[in-house]
């Protein structure tokens, strides 16, 4: 019993040992797997290539340390400070080159000379078309001159107008020639009725002028100021070294307002012109047909008063004999 109790005792203590050793096992391969992830980790690593420094700035060493944020914003756009912050058609006028609003502030005036002629033309030229023709209805419906006359007169008596100041001037060349041929009576009423038809036309055409030149000169005065306004553009340019389009574009957005400017002052005015030219033609017509009524009237009333001179009874012998047949006595 003795032998066997030590003979298990021994085998005992040689199966301790080998019972360790298996444990022990699994644990090294962990061991040897988290050991390997953080062998790189402190062993050296191949660095990234520097980034190479852009042209013309230098990288940052200890003489020249980087510069702040907002610093750095600043110094890569110095000429955002300079650039008008309101880009509409006001603030770029305020923010224009002196010649450039001396232009635009010219174009602006004959603008408003523009539809300040438009608007006392449309009302002057209403009235005077409507009393033309009022006027020459009348004249068409009188049976001689001086119902004509009555007829178109005020309630004062008066002549008004200018078909007024054509039966004025046939009354009054009628009254002068009483004693003259009915030819030269025709042709001398023809020729003052045909100048007042033209004062007439004169009178409605003034101001129309200043239309047509405004309308021929504003745009060449607006690329005047563009020209001007590109030319110091291109001097900011110089000076601020850059190219850059937010730099450039408000300097040329400032000079083709003066442009546009110009435009606008220049179409209406061409337009309106053309307008005006029109109506005063037909405001002409309308005076032509009314100085074609009143000679009408003239011829009837000179052949009325010829007829009635023939009719006349005859004068007695001592009237009939001519003071040219009476003997010349000789002077002594």
């Amino acid at each position: 019993m003795t032998k066997l109790f030590r003979s298990a005792l021994v085998a005992l203590n040689l199966l301790l040992p080998a019972s360790g050793t298996l444990a022990q096992a699994p644990a090294s391969p962990g061991q040897s797997m988290s050991s390997e992830p953080s062998a790189p980790a402190t062993g050296p690593m191949n660095p990234l290539p520097p980034a190479a420094p852009q042209m013309g700035i230098a990288p940052p060493s200890a003489a020249h340390p980087p510069l702040p944020a907002t610093e750095a914003a600043a110094a890569n756009t110095p000429a955002m400070a300079m650039l008008p912050h309101d880009l509409s058609p006001w603030g770029m006028f305020m923010a224009a080159d002196i010649v450039v609003k001396a232009v635009m502030i010219g174009l602006a005036f004959a603008s408003l000379v523009t539809w300040t002629i438009w608007l006392a033309k449309v009302m002057e030229l209403a009235a005077a078309k409507a009393g033309a023709r009022r006027a020459l209805r009348r004249i068409e419906a009188a049976d001689d001159l001086g119902d004509a006359t009555r007829t178109v007169s005020g309630k004062d008596g008066r002549l008004r107008g200018a078909v007024g100041a054509l039966l004025a001037a046939a009354g009054d060349e009628t009254r002068r020639s009483a004693d003259l041929g009915e030819d030269g009576i025709k042709e001398r009423a023809a020729i003052a009725l045909s100048r007042v038809e033209a004062r007439a036309g004169r009178a409605m055409a003034r101001g129309t002028g200043l239309l047509a030149t405004i309308g021929s000169t504003a745009p060449f005065v607006g690329l005047f100021g563009t020209v001007w306004g590109i030319m110091n553009s291109f001097i900011g340019i110089s000076q601020s070294k850059t190219t850059n389009l937010a730099v450039v574009a408000p300097g040329i957005a400032e000079a083709l307002l003066a442009t546009a400017i110009g435009l606008v002052a220049a179409i209406p005015a061409v337009i309106i012109y053309n307008v005006f030219a029109r109506a005063i033609t037909g405001y002409r017509a309308t005076l032509s047909d009314a100085s074609g009524e009143i000679l009408r009237h003239l011829s009837r009333d000179l052949e009325r008063r010829q007829r009635a001179a023939v009719a006349a009874p005859p004068r007695s012998p001592l009237q009939a004999v001519a003071p040219a047949a009476l003997p010349r006595v000789p002077a002594e």
